[in-house]
């Protein structure tokens, strides 16, 4: 009888998602990431997922520090999937445009999906693809921000709403 470790499991796909050339041909956005020395024994990461609340959570390492390619205790935390995918750009399969931003005959229609209420909303239509995309993030800090609010680690909530935030110009 096979029996599944969980701690083991994370940690050969953390080291896959890394190290396998296979892995990076189907999935290129993970090439260049990498995993700290301390990790890279399976006992070291063990110690360190038993103390954290990963049950029903994926591991994320860009979270905290966005752009991140280093899985470490530093910058992983766990999250529940609807967070983990909140942060994620399609970059690789969205195309040209910015997210949130489809192009409609000559104009550009926002969009973005609200996980709170399982629907995706549709924010406008604009003459850029600036505007449509400036207007995504809008809506996507306010909706970073309902999430910040129900986080109990400080860290997320921290990066939640800092992430999506406008920029401040120094002018």
């Amino acid at each position: 009888v096979k029996t599944h470790c969980p701690f083991y499991d994370r940690w050969s796909k953390m080291i896959k998602r890394c190290y396998s050339v296979k892995y990076h041909e189907q999935r290129p956005t993970y090439k260049g990431g990498s995993v700290c020395e301390q990790w890279r024994s399976f006992m070291a990461f063990r110690a360190w997922m038993e103390i954290q609340s990963w049950e029903e959570c994926q591991m994320d390492k860009d979270i905290l520090f966005e752009g991140n390619k280093i899985y470490s205790p530093e910058t992983c935390v766990f999250v529940p999937a609807s967070l983990n995918s909140f942060f994620i750009d399609s970059g690789a399969t969205r195309g040209d445009h910015p997210i949130g931003v489809h192009k409609v005959n000559k104009r550009y229609k926002a969009l973005i999906w609200n996980p709170f209420s399982g629907k995706r909303e549709h924010l406008g239509y604009f003459d850029t693809p600036e505007e449509s995309h400036e207007a995504w993030r809008k809506r996507q800090h306010e909706l970073a921000c309902i999430y910040a609010d129900q986080q109990t680690d400080q860290r997320i909530a921290n990066a939640l709403r800092t992430r999506f935030a406008p920029e401040v110009s120094n002018d």
